[in-house]
């Protein structure tokens, strides 16, 4: 479980096809603090550490599944040597709740459309698939890449957020580009509040 508040920017230090796919990946993490079977989710994608070193400098390994690779924009070839990816170790009981409920199960990609300096603040205009745009609604809650953002607007499958600038300094979104293939997890709450109108229509 994570909350959408990234706490550390990586990188991809290699990417090996064993299977699954393996990669490594740098961290600013403390991995001695860090166990191994540790869950941390790389741009909002759950992943299980399976190994850690700290030569030339802390880093994690992870293996991706087959479904994982379809599901998220690791598939799309979104990930690559040098990649920096955001990261966000396990929630733990007592942890603060400063965005909301993640589970790090990504439902699909969603991909830029624009993106436009207002003021201080980054308007991003994201295309969601159209089984997962009605999930998404003004004020709403959603995660992209890991990070836990709220949602301005809403028009068919495409909806804005607001991005200011410690977001994009503390994050990748300094990085992102129109046409960039973003991971996409819809908030848990709206998906049981929609299951429920279903049933009762």
């Amino acid at each position: 479980m994570f909350t959408g508040i990234i706490t550390d920017m990586g990188e991809v230090l290699d990417l090996a096809q064993e299977g699954d796919l393996r990669a490594r990946i740098g961290t600013a993490y403390d991995m001695d603090s860090v166990d191994i079977g540790a869950s941390i989710a790389c741009d909002g994608v759950c992943l299980t550490v399976i190994a850690k070193g700290k030569t030339p400098k802390d880093w994690f390994d992870v293996q991706i599944s087959a479904e994982s690779v379809e599901k998220t924009n690791i598939g799309r070839n979104a990930w690559f040597t040098g990649r920096r990816l955001n990261l966000e170790r396990a929630l733990k009981v007592g942890d603060e709740l400063g965005g909301h409920i993640v589970a790090g199960h990504v439902d699909g990609v969603a991909q830029i459309v624009s993106i436009t300096d207002e003021g201080d603040s980054t308007r991003f205009w994201f295309r969601a698939p159209d089984a997962l745009a009605k999930f998404i609604a003004p004020k709403g809650s959603v995660t992209l890449n890991g990070t836990s953002l709220t949602v301005n607007d809403v028009s068919g499958a495409e909806f804005g957020v607001n991005i200011i600038p410690h977001t994009k300094e503390v994050t990748t979104w300094g990085d992102a580009r129109a046409d960039d293939f973003v991971n996409l997890e819809i908030d848990t709450m709206a998906r049981y509040v929609a299951r429920l109108q279903e049933w009762n229509a």
